[in-house]
C-alpha cells in the first residue's frame, strides 16, 4: 500500500480535509479516491489528491 494525500478546501482557502489516505497504486487511488470524495459530499469543491512522489492522481478546481 502507498500513502497518498488529499486535501479538499472552501474557494476562501479554509481547509476542509487534509488527510492521508492508502492505495495499491495511482490507478486504484484515482477510481476508489473519487469514490471516497464522493461519499464525502465534496465532489465540487476544490481538492486533489497526489501520490508520495507528489504526482498529481485527482484534481477539481
Amino acid at each position: 500500500m502507498e500513502n497518498y494525500r488529499f486535501t479538499a478546501f472552501e474557494k476562501t482557502g479554509e481547509t476542509l480535509f487534509d488527510e492521508v489516505w492508502n492505495f495499491a497504486n495511482d490507478d486504484a487511488a484515482k477510481i476508489e479516491g473519487q469514490k471516497q470524495i464522493e461519499e464525502k459530499g465534496i465532489a465540487e469543491k476544490t481538492h486533489r489528491l497526489v501520490n508520495s512522489s507528489g504526482k498529481l492522481i485527482l484534481f477539481h478546481v
